[in-house]
């Protein structure tokens, strides 16, 4: 039966990074194109929104960071809330864990909301499942990605970069982000918002070559055509490419897609062009090469590569398979970007071979009242962009949910009462004034040095930035 009740319907959104503004959106538009009336609140564990945007976007990339002026017009409307620097989970696991901050409970959530969106993205690294993996030396780029963009839970890092060589495992952006960054001239780091920790650090670092490597083939890499256009862009930088993997006419195939063959004609020149002797550092992309194992007493000092041909298989996909051959590259640093994988959340069943939860268009299969968004619905892939149609998708079922189903009871109070009660709960709480207070410290720190902000990456400074002067 439909819902004539008139008064707002609650949704909590549980994280702020893209896949949480979209949904956040398209809810509150709901009130103006379609006649329910909702608020929203935002919670996010830590005192800052936007995610990946702020905290995995590679600071080189200030266009792809711009899109953060439309979440904050979200922001602005006065149906929303935003709550940083609080947890969702068990409190006495979180606390074990060394967690800090206050924490709130999924039952304590469906007690106040008619719906909760989870937006949590995929929190941790996929492995490689190799010996010497964990030895110092080898590191996620997950760790690595947020060490340089100012995560809290990674600025203590502290990456040696003594190694002339770094070896980067995958062939997607990511792996080109981290690769690219150590080898950034000192004027283009100086310009962006790299936290001044591992600013420092790259320029102190001993870095000249990094040495991307593909499973696969070239053909099969990831990468998007505007990230491997502007390597030719970076001064003192020469990219290495095996002209047997990358050879005249290889982009000629009608079967590829457009980006694809841009891609191969990329590829295809450099390998033509062939290494330039002079320049500083040193990109080389090497395909069809998996790691085996990683050796070193006690830290990384080499990494031993399987050399692989391409199969086609009776289902027409292509896989790559291990030759037997093998080679050795010493290397002191080695960066894992294989993916992104997401961590189950407390109460809600967990596909652990894909990392997400499982779900029907967004709802949370066998849960009422409770549905997904972003990484944690579709697993690690598309580009920020694509979690606008992903949102928009799970918000049409939640809001044609709500408008059939009864409403929680609440009291006449409630919208302060939520509020008084995370306030209680969680007393380092972080609203939109506080974060606002936040960004603009940032932003007027690196004005006079002509960076888009100076991060602040320590949860005390978060705390007496936010609260009210």
């Amino acid at each position: 039966m439909e819902n004539h009740t008139t008064r707002p319907h609650h949704v909590a959104v549980v994280g702020s990074g893209p896949s949480g503004f979209y949904a956040a959106a398209a809810l509150l538009d709901a009130g103006t194109c379609g006649g329910l009336d909702v608020r929203v609140d935002m919670f996010d564990r830590l005192a800052t929104p936007w995610g990946l945007v702020r905290l995995g976007v590679a600071p080189d990339h200030p266009k792809i960071k711009s899109v953060s002026a439309q979440y904050d017009k979200t922001a602005r409307r006065e149906e929303f809330r935003f709550f940083g620097h609080v947890h969702l989970g068990d409190p006495e696991e979180l606390r074990s864990s060394g967690e800090s901050g206050g924490v709130i409970t999924r039952d304590e959530l469906l007690e106040r909301y008619d719906a909760i969106v989870y937006a949590v993205g995929s929190q941790t690294e996929r492995r490689l499942g190799i010996p010497g993996e964990d030895l110092p030396g080898s590191i996620a780029s997950v760790d690595f990605v947020g060490w340089y963009n100012g995560h809290p839970d990674h600025a203590a890092l502290d990456p040696r970069l003594d190694s002339e060589r770094a070896v980067v495992i995958g062939a997607g952006n990511v792996a080109l982000d981290v690769a690219r960054m150590l080898l950034l001239p000192e004027a283009d780091l100086r310009a962006t918002d790299t936290a001044d920790h591992a600013l420092q650090a790259f320029v102190a670092s001993g870095v000249r070559e990094t040495l991307i490597c593909g499973r696969r083939s070239v053909r099969e890499a990831a990468f998007t055509t505007t990230e491997l256009r502007e390597l030719d862009d970076i001064a003192d930088l020469t990219v290495v490419v095996d002209p047997e993997q990358a050879p005249p006419g290889i982009a000629d195939d009608d079967t590829l897609t457009k980006g694809a063959r841009r891609n191969l004609e990329l590829f295809s020149g450099w390998a033509q062009k062939g290494p330039d002797p002079d320049a500083k550092h040193r990109m080389e992309f090497r395909f069809l090469r998996s790691p085996v194992e990683i050796r070193g007493d006690g830290r990384v000092e080499e990494i031993v590569l399987g050399i692989n041909r391409l199969e086609t298989g009776e289902d027409g996909r292509t896989r790559a398979v291990d030759t037997g051959e093998r080679e050795t590259v010493t290397t002191g640093l080695v960066l894992r970007a294989v993916g992104y994988r997401g961590v189950a959340l407390p109460g809600l069943p967990f596909d652990d071979d894909s990392g997400t939860v499982p779900h029907t268009e967004g709802r949370v299969d066998g849960h009422d009242r409770e549905y997904v968004v972003g990484w944690i619905k579709r697993g690690p892939t598309g580009i920020i962009g694509t979690n606008k149609k992903d949102a928009n998708e799970t918000v049409r079922h939640l809001l044609a949910d709500l408008a059939e189903r009864a409403p929680i009871e609440q009291a006449d109070d409630h919208h302060d009462a939520v509020e008084a009660w995370l306030r209680e709960r969680c007393p380092d709480l972080v609203d939109q004034e506080g974060w606002e207070a936040i960004d603009a410290h940032e932003r007027g720190r690196g004005e006079p040095h002509g960076r888009p902000r100076v991060k602040v990456v320590d949860r005390d400074h978060f705390i007496e930035l936010s609260r009210p002067r």
